[in-house]
């Protein structure tokens, strides 16, 4: 169905009209992906370049293909610059922020490795990526706002609906039980997390876990094993989803 002339949307499920607070619709990138063969949504890399190429080989996308990451990109692993170069020399390969590189661009954190140019494209980086009813972002939503009232901080770091946030119940995602779906990272996982509402990706491949990819086509996740594990992550801040991957 198509939307309404004033834009908004006619309630049918694939037909969802995405309104961000200006702030966050500066950096809001609308894609067509009808436009591309397959779309795939790959989690959290972390500066761990080979274990990526291990994932993009299981992949093997054409260049008809799009690739989107959900963001973090870099810091932990051994080679940020590695994988951003990776990332921005494919024209079908797109990203967005993490909060990992909006520590970068705030100065709050260094890379030694990266270069001016991957500096320059991580501040190109949107906050959100959105396509007719699915959105890819780092963090999450909060679900119990619009989306017209979330701010860039959220949508990179959304993660507990706990008064005290952090890794306490409920997750956002697992009270998402609407469209847009939403494909997001940040939060480490035990295993990917799917629902028709939500696609979580972020299985800690830095920390010994896998790497994920999701084939929106295909409906199935892509996973490999890390080369290495580069940093130690405690069991709680690893989260087991409570609904079953459903794909």
């Amino acid at each position: 169905m198509s939307k309404r002339d004033d834009g908004t949307s006619d309630g049918s499920k694939g037909d969802v009209s995405l309104r961000f607070s200006e702030t966050v619709e500066a950096h809001h990138e609308r894609i067509d992906v009808d436009e591309w063969d397959r779309t795939y949504v790959v989690g959290d890399v972390h500066g761990c370049p080979h274990t990526l190429d291990r994932l993009l080989e299981e992949i093997d996308p054409s260049d008809n293909d799009l690739v989107l990451f959900v963001g973090d990109l870099v810091r932990k692993g051994p080679d940020s610059h590695a994988v951003v170069e990776t990332v921005r020399e494919r024209d079908n390969f797109s990203a967005v922020r993490g909060n990992n590189e909006q520590k970068i661009i705030d100065g709050r954190k260094t890379v030694d490795e990266l270069t001016d140019a991957d500096r320059e494209y991580i501040e190109s980086l949107p906050v959100v990526i959105s396509w007719d009813d699915g959105m890819v972002v780092h963090g999450g939503i909060d679900v119990r706002k619009p989306l017209s009232e979330h701010t860039v901080g959220e949508l990179l770091n959304m993660r507990s609906l706990a008064p005290e946030g952090g890794y306490e119940r409920p997750f956002w995602f697992e009270q998402q039980h609407e469209h847009p779906r939403v494909f997001f990272g940040h939060t480490v996982m035990a295993r990917p997390f799917a629902t028709d509402s939500a696609v979580g990706l972020d299985t800690g491949a830095v920390y010994g876990g896998k790497l994920t990819a999701y084939d929106c086509l295909g409906d199935e996740f892509i996973s490999v094993d890390p080369v290495e594990n580069y940093e130690s992550r405690s069991d709680d801040s690893i989260v087991t989803p409570n609904v079953p991957v459903r794909c």
